[in-house]
């Protein structure tokens, strides 16, 4: 049986970031979140509305001028209302508290919870199971964060040290480490006690916006001030005076980090099928490979794979053959080729922002 949505609680969806190791797919006016990357029909955006709509009627969408009209294309569901489009980009902890601060100033303080555009969740039962956790948890007045058993020494996450148990189904964090280097990665997978940071928060919007008052009181009263005229003709003007000034940063760096010194993050660990879909690489591995053992994702032309194993065909439309190179991924638009070995997927950011004619 379905639950009800949860009473007096707000979904936020940061929809923004470009995706760089998703070149040439996704681009800086059409990225990742806006893709449907594994052909399944659904883009990143919808699906991740799709996963919180049993939780609650109220979901803001926060993302930029550039996108705004095609994230209302792709969620028809929200209201232009709910769509938040930032003027430029201040990174996430901007776009949260600018939520936040309009969630309250709608409708009084009530829990909000973050949970990324471009994140691929295939278990939304236990995902919503974990949010309605947090979301107890954070009524006490805890920033909470949902955090992934590893399965994996993953290199490209931050990690999330668990501490005491505070409730049930949540720990105490004592500190949250940047993404680490391999042994560091393996260590910490092999002495436990870690989690994967998946970058979702569930908290009190007065407990947020408090705590940005005291370490970063700019931002604060920027979005009060925003958010006080954002329902009203005065917000185009507040948002070119305010919104440029305010700082640059994450919510890991701006709140999470500091108040988990103070004893003030919790963590719901979780162990639902969770991926950050940052490069081809992973991609790839979310796909099932065909009988002859090619993963093809969106390719309409023949692909053949010829003393190689492992290749990866996306998008492309003419025939493709392989030849004694394995491991290889080979991405086609209509403007751009791109051949990657997994290995150097994370490097492909490179390709993307390289002038051409200047060597990669």
């Amino acid at each position: 049986m379905s639950k009800s949505p949860i009473e007096s609680f707000t979904a936020v969806v940061p929809a923004g970031g470009i995706g760089s190791r998703l070149w040439p797919l996704s681009r800086p006016e059409r990225p990742k979140f806006l893709l449907d990357l594994l052909g399944t029909g659904t883009t990143l955006l919808q699906g991740t509305l799709d996963r919180l709509a049993p939780l609650t009627d109220d979901i803001l969408v926060v993302t930029g001028v550039a996108h705004e009209a095609a994230v209302l294309a792709q969620a028809p569901q929200l209201s232009e209302a709910n769509v938040l489009a930032e003027p430029s980009a201040r990174d996430s902890m901007a776009a949260i508290a600018l939520a936040a601060a309009v969630v309250e100033q709608r409708h009084g303080a009530r829990v909000i919870g973050s949970f990324a555009a471009d994140h691929l969740i295939r278990e939304p039962e236990a995902f919503r199971e974990s949010v309605r956790t947090a979301v107890g948890v954070a009524n006490q007045g805890y920033v909470v964060t949902i955090g992934i058993t590893p399965t994996f020494a993953s290199t490209a996450f931050g990690y999330i040290e668990l501490g005491m148990d505070l409730s049930p189904g949540a720990q105490r964090v004592v500190a949250f480490t940047e993404k680490p280097d391999p042994t560091t990665a393996s260590v910490m997978l092999t002495q436990g006690g870690f989690l994967w940071n998946a970058g979702m928060y569930v908290v009190r919007t007065d407990v947020l916006l408090g705590h940005l008052a005291t370490l970063q009181p700019a931002i604060e009263a920027g979005v009060r001030r925003i958010a006080a005229e954002w329902d009203t003709p005065q917000r185009g003007d507040v948002l070119a005076e305010v919104w440029p000034t305010l700082t640059r940063i994450s919510i890991d760096h701006a709140i999470a980090e500091p108040i988990a010194a103070q004893a003030g993050v919790a963590v719901v660990p979780a162990t639902f099928d969770w991926h950050d879909i940052g490069d081809f690489a992973t991609l790839a591995e979310l796909a099932t490979p065909d009988a002859d053992g090619v993963v093809r994702i969106g390719s309409e032309g023949d692909v053949r794979a010829i003393g190689a194993d492992g290749v990866v065909a996306i998008g492309t439309s003419r025939t493709l053959a392989v030849v004694g190179i394995s491991d290889v991924i080979v991405v086609e638009t209509a403007d751009a080729l791109l051949i990657v070995s997994k290995a150097a997927a994370q490097d492909v950011k490179d390709a993307a922002t390289t002038p051409s004619g200047s060597g990669l």
